[in-house]
């Protein structure tokens, strides 16, 4: 069915807007970074800019080795690796069992994870926290993503996406003599790449943003990750706005990186992950 071509303008406009919208806090966020932060005291967030007054000087400071700033990123950027990985695997291992196998008690148990899927994370941070010191974990990269390493949501999304794929495969992989592993990464794992790579971005967004697991677990300034670094520089002694916005702009970095290389797998995965047939 052909489209008018009013109608095309009108969602070219729409989406036109709907970008503009969406970019506006970054751009302002950018801009206000190149400001004096005495500036930004007085005039707070604005487009306005007094263009003899800009520089790069906080990030020069980012970059000086003055502060802390970088190895928190490296903190965050290690456990963001980690933490996507390992739950991009194991999840996946759980939803393929529920998908392709038959087994008993298989809905009860799927039931089960749908019922961890809507329980809160505020609820349980006291058992994990006294998990993770009884696990001498405590103030380490380990204790902070091990707690997410195989999460319901993604247990849900991949297995919803398995339920789509035919078992065929899997009975012509078994007649060539395929293992059951063998079945999994060489017939399964291809066919699932933009399940992964959709899942990939929504775990890598939780994890570099998570804030409130690591700011609980973690008690030493070289620790700790940067989304609670960044806090740490709003203190009632003194707030380093200067920094704050720069390393904010810095940080956005990394997730923007991930969405352009995946943009193509994620529209794809989150459109296939929820039909099945």
């Amino acid at each position: 069915m052909k489209k008018s071509p009013g109608k095309t303008t009108f969602l070219f406009i729409f989406f036109v807007c709907a970008a503009v919208i969406t970019l506006l806090p970054i751009a302002l966020l950018f801009v206000a970074s190149l400001r004096p932060g005495q500036e930004l005291m007085r005039n707070g967030l604005n487009f306005f800019i007094n263009w003899g007054e800009a520089n790069l000087h906080e990030y020069k400071l980012l970059f000086s080795g003055e502060n802390n700033y970088f190895t928190w990123y490296k903190n965050s950027l290690i456990i963001t690796i980690l933490q996507t990985g390992l739950s991009l695997i194991l999840s996946s291992f759980v939803a393929y069992g529920f998908a392709m196998y038959e087994f008993r008690f298989k809905n009860v148990l799927f039931v089960l994870v749908l019922l961890v899927m809507m329980v809160p994370t505020e609820v349980i941070l006291l058992p994990l926290y006294r998990l993770i010191i009884g696990m001498k974990l405590m103030n380490t990269r380990t204790g902070i993503f091990l707690p997410y390493i195989v999460i319901p949501m993604l247990i849900f999304f991949f297995r919803q996406y398995l339920s789509g794929i035919p078992k065929d495969f899997l009975d012509a992989a078994r007649i060539d003599g395929c293992t059951e592993y063998g079945i999994y990464l060489k017939i399964m794992v291809p066919l699932m790449k933009p399940s992964f790579a959709a899942m990939g971005i929504y775990e890598g967004m939780a994890s570099w943003n998570n804030f409130l697991w690591p700011m609980i677990v973690t008690n030493s300034i070289t620790k700790i990750t940067l989304p609670v670094g960044l806090q740490s520089l709003l203190s009632p002694y003194g707030n380093n706005y200067d920094i704050l916005i720069a390393g904010s702009c810095f940080a956005i970095i990394p997730i923007l990186i991930l969405f352009v290389f995946f943009q193509k797998y994620f529209i794809e995965g989150m459109t296939a992950g929820g039909v099945k047939g």
